[in-house]
């Protein structure tokens, strides 16, 4: 499945903050190392899946979780530290990152089984 431009773009800000965390807290390899290739792998699907898609906002004002809380706490750390070292290498990606920052956080779309669990509790006996 083709994913637009937003993705395309987040994927290459994951991958370069990764790039940039890897080559400082694990040297010794030429490129990432085992744990950060599992650790982006991982970014990549739950961009593959997000809900949003090309109205996606920046990860920590979402609504929607789609990491589990042990990855979202290891992607944080790799953010903390690459992201005020992105703006030299990387200032295009930089400058998109800081802008989707600014964007609203879009509301997830209720889906029609919510919709229909919600109308059935509003019309049971009390």
């Amino acid at each position: 499945m083709p994913f637009g431009r937003r993705i395309t773009r987040e994927k290459k800000t994951i991958t370069a903050m990764m790039a940039i965390y890897c080559r400082d807290h694990h040297p010794g390899y030429e490129e990432l190392c085992t744990e950060c290739v599992c650790l982006l792998e991982y970014a990549h699907r739950r961009l593959d899946t997000c809900p949003f898609q090309e109205e996606k906002p920046a990860c920590n004002l979402c609504e929607v979780h789609c990491y589990s809380a042990l990855m979202r706490e290891r992607v944080r750390a790799v953010m903390r530290y690459a992201g005020p070292r992105m703006l030299w290498p990387h200032p295009i990606l930089s400058l998109g990152h800081i802008l989707d920052k600014l964007r609203p956080a879009p509301q997830l779309k209720k889906t029609r089984r919510a919709q229909t669990g919600k109308a059935r509790s509003d019309t049971t006996p009390e």
